[in-house]
């Protein structure tokens, strides 16, 4: 009988899928489950979006350029600028979802066998991605306790080898919603240049700050063009999760050129979904501001909630809509599965992300949850709540 490759049987499953067949035999038995695992926003797409393709009348769906529509292209770069990110249309290439664009970056900067330090914990993706990539993740661990800041520079040094090719961070972060400050960019930015690193950046999340804190970008630190390398995605923004439309952008022109051979060899990103992101930069700045009121107030509940729950720890996001809970108990993936398995309230029950998957380090996080606040403050608080009597009954069983 073949066999499935190496790289294949490495491949990590999903902490945020991987239960889905569980929360699918849930609602088959009738039960309503809330879902707290996936960063699937609720807010509407923004109109002007979804009227760019329902007005539009191609007659053949051809091929984009590789790298995206020009027009998109340009209009992005106008986007950015205006946000004190100044790149050219030249500088930006379009991939299917920000997860496309990593792997462009990861292809044009390293080699089989090289090493990546990303500070833990992590988009569990990213694992999936370095092992596609033939690449090693060398985890630098944040804590629950330090809010998930950015570990000293120096743990950052002592792991830096020959084969070490760039230092990964989302910002704000997945899982944690922790906002790296400025002094930390500038920190990482400094580190990067003395060793002559990549610094890549994924800042999908970056519209999403909250108690007046502001994102700062590493496209913004002079001196660092030849060395950053930003990630975003129309995915958060506008809630277009399902278009898959993403970039990767670079001042570094090598980086760029070399991302684009990877652009070619896909063919393009998808025509329509490239319309409806291109009409989507027309939203209103008043689109964003009550998204931005609304999930504040989302983690302010979730947060008060959690915070009611005997033995449970919780660092305060600052960003993105996700937040890292230590709960008590030993492991966190199988009381994950007993709740959609063998657990309901009036028929509901709670789905969410063990967080061990987040890490790459081995059993760290085993009684922790991630927990993404994409639900209406009400559907929050009888999430929470639920939650709450189901620690109950584990812990007691």
């Amino acid at each position: 009988m073949p066999k499935i490759s190496h790289k294949g049987s490495q491949m990590p499953e999903s902490p945020i899928r991987k239960l889905v067949p569980f929360s699918e035999m849930a609602k088959k038995k009738g039960n309503h489950v809330y879902h707290l695992n996936i960063g699937q926003p609720d807010i509407k797409t923004p109109e002007v979006a979804l009227v760019a393709i329902k007005n539009n009348h191609i007659k053949i769906l051809e091929y984009s350029h590789s790298a995206g529509f020009e027009s998109y292209r340009n209009k992005l770069a106008d986007f950015y600028t205006k946000q004190q990110v100044p790149v050219n249309a030249s500088d930006i290439i379009i991939t299917t979802g920000g997860s496309e664009a990593l792997l462009f970056a990861l292809g044009s900067t390293m080699d089989v066998g090289d090493e990546i330090i990303i500070p833990e914990p992590f988009y569990a993706n990213y694992n999936g991605f370095s092992v596609a990539s033939g690449v090693k993740v060398v985890p630098v661990i944040s804590t629950l306790e330090e809010g998930f800041a950015l570990p000293p520079i120096a743990d950052f040094e002592q792991l830096i080898t020959s084969k070490t090719k760039a230092i990964l961070i989302c910002n704000p972060g997945n899982p944690t919603g922790y906002l790296y400050t400025q002094e930390e960019i500038n920190q990482l930015a400094e580190l990067v240049k003395k060793h002559d690193l990549f610094l890549i950046a994924d800042e999908v999340y970056r519209e999403f700050t909250y108690d007046g804190d502001e994102h700062f970008s590493v496209m913004n630190v002079p001196g660092l063009e030849e060395y950053a390398i930003m990630i975003d995605s129309v995915s958060k923004r506008y809630s277009m999760c399902g278009a898959r439309i993403g970039c990767i952008v670079s001042k570094n022109k090598s980086v760029i050129a070399t991302a684009m051979k990877f652009a070619q060899a896909r063919l393009s990103p998808p025509t329509f979904a490239q319309i409806a992101s291109e009409a989507a930069l027309d939203t209103p700045q008043s689109y964003f501001d009550d998204v931005i009121v609304e999930y504040k107030g989302r983690r302010d509940t979730l947060i008060a909630e959690l915070n009611k729950i005997e033995g449970v720890k919780v660092a305060v996001p600052k960003g993105a809509f996700y937040c890292i809970a230590k709960l008590p108990i030993d492991n966190a993936d199988a009381f994950a599965q007993w709740m959609l398995e063998h657990f309901s309230i009036d028929g509901e029950t709670v789905m969410v992300a063990p967080a061990a998957g987040f890490y790459s380090s081995p059993n760290v996080g085993l009684d922790e949850i991630r927990i993404a606040y994409v639900l209406k403050k009400e559907d929050l608080i009888r999430s929470v709540q639920i939650l709450k009597e189901a620690l109950t009954q584990y812990n007691n069983r």
